[in-house]
């Protein structure tokens, strides 16, 4: 796919995988369009950092959790920006959730970000779409794993690969759905440095991921014309120990 000169919408574009992934896009060229909640000033940045390299960013605020956020997110991008050829799913939350202590709010509110958001931001971003567009869904490998502390997270990132099947199929030929399934990668704030060590002592490559491990694979998904429907775990090789 060339990139160069083409518009992206990446959601949760102010901090961690999403700000990484919009400055890299950047950096090949592409109009970005930096979608963010809470994140202003990561988003400020982000944009900064694209000007910087050549491209043409735009800020859009949205709260994705609310009903109906996403198509008018993506409606306003493709109105303001002319055209809309990629669009990255990666808003998401993730919130340690132990089974006895799961609040139906909590629920709600990581299905309605995770999950919901995604289907409906790429429905509405379909129809803006020319041939050769690309959707990439930020999964998660809790999808592949039971992480006791974590299961509706899990199941919502779950819903993330089924649903990226899914569209990838329905949406064939003129555009293509895939998904990156991250693991260790830019741990969650909370966790200190004897789990970042543990994680790293535990995982077959002997190292935390990097953003830009998840963004290579982001831009490997965006050039490969021949690959849909696909999740590409990048997790240092957790997935395979015993």
């Amino acid at each position: 796919m060339q990139l160069d000169g083409r518009v992206a919408l990446v959601t949760g574009a102010g901090r961690r995988i999403g700000r990484a992934i919009a400055e890299a896009l950047g950096g090949r060229g592409m109009h970005v369009a930096v979608h963010y909640h809470g994140s202003e000033r990561g988003a400020e940045e982000t944009a900064q950092a694209i000007a910087a390299a050549g491209s043409e960013p735009q800020l859009f605020r949205a709260d994705l959790g609310a009903a109906g956020a996403a198509p008018a997110l993506v409606n306003e991008v493709a109105r303001t920006m002319g055209r809309l050829d990629v669009l990255v799913n990666s808003a998401a939350v993730m919130l340690r959730t132990p089974i006895g202590e799961v609040k139906e709010a909590d629920w709600d509110a990581m299905f309605a970000l995770n999950l919901r958001a995604p289907f409906f931001a790429a429905q509405a971003a379909a129809p803006h779409m020319a041939a050769g567009g690309a959707i990439v869904n930020i999964a998660d490998l809790a999808a592949f794993e039971t992480w006791p502390a974590y299961v509706p997270h899990g199941i919502s990132k779950a819903g993330v690969v089924q649903m990226t099947r899914a569209l990838a199929r329905v949406l064939a030929p003129r555009i293509r759905v895939n998904a990156v399934a991250p693991g260790a990668v830019l741990l969650p704030e909370e966790w200190d440095e004897s789990a970042a060590e543990r994680l790293a002592r535990t995982t077959p490559l002997g190292r935390l991921g990097e953003p830009r491990d998840v963004v290579g694979a982001v831009l490997y998904l965006l050039d490969a014309d021949y690959v849909t429907g696909q999740t590409l775990i990048v997790d240092g090789g957790r997935h395979v120990r015993g």
